[in-house]
């Protein structure tokens, strides 16, 4: 797998994509500075995340230096502080192909996935997760929910493609995720982990790079801090 940004449109699984998006992290951003040297971004900002124990606080959190995006997460007077990111702003997608180099820490209370959300913010609409790990530095597995099945809060997923990668995430690895017509494929470095034909979305996503607090694990320790280093990003429609 490439090691450098892929720049330009790639030929997978007899479909050419089209590159509509390529970031490096070339301009170095000092906390509290990643949105106006990287303006074209959606973050997240001021309310709390899937669990409730954190807080989106991306001018605490986020910056950029020796060409990685960094999510710092740690704790300020007891609460959590967390970020999320649109790469290519609220960008809706119909098919996309979106591939991140990146690294975490080892560190229990927080989680990162790669997603595609729906631009409706109807998660009813479907959702798919890569990379995702439960806590940082553990080998991350896929997730995709099935469009229509919301009920009671929750929706169902295609349990068959959450088969977790073959290393963790402490160093650098490349996530792919390919969304096609009727099918979602989930590669690691380049060789694929799972796909579904079940949990497919049909209508506009957005790209999400989402660093939160663990859900299902209790209170975050209050001592705890972690990193998740994105080294590039690049997507295709």
């Amino acid at each position: 797998m490439p090691t450098t940004l892929p720049v330009g449109d790639v030929t997978s699984n007899g479909r050419t994509w089209r590159q509509s998006y390529a970031e490096d992290f070339t301009k170095p951003a000092a906390l509290g500075t990643v949105a106006s040297v990287y303006p074209g971004m959606g973050l997240y900002d001021g309310f709390q995340d899937t669990s409730g124990l954190g807080t989106y606080a991306p001018a605490k959190v986020l910056s950029v230096a020796d060409g990685n995006l960094d999510f710092d997460f740690h704790s300020e007077d007891g609460r959590p502080l967390v970020a999320a990111v649109m790469p290519d702003g609220y960008a809706p997608h119909t098919t996309a192909r979106v591939s991140i180099r990146y690294k975490t820490t080892v560190t229990d209370g927080y989680k990162f996935v790669g997603m595609l959300w729906p631009s409706s913010d109807e998660w009813n609409d479907g959702e798919i997760d890569w990379p995702e790990s439960l806590t940082l530095g553990a080998s991350p597995r896929p997730a995709s929910a099935i469009p229509g099945t919301y009920a009671n809060r929750h929706v169902k997923y295609d349990r068959s493609v959450q088969v977790h990668a073959k290393t963790d995430t402490t160093e650098y690895h490349v996530a792919t995720t390919e969304w096609d017509t009727g099918i979602v494929r989930f590669y690691w470095d380049g060789e694929l982990v799972s796909c579904t034909t079940e949990a497919v979305p049909t209508k506009p996503m957005r790209v999400t790079l989402q660093g939160e607090t663990w859900t299902d694990h209790g209170a975050v320790p209050t001592d705890a801090s972690g990193t998740v280093s994105v080294d590039w990003i690049s997507i295709w429609n």
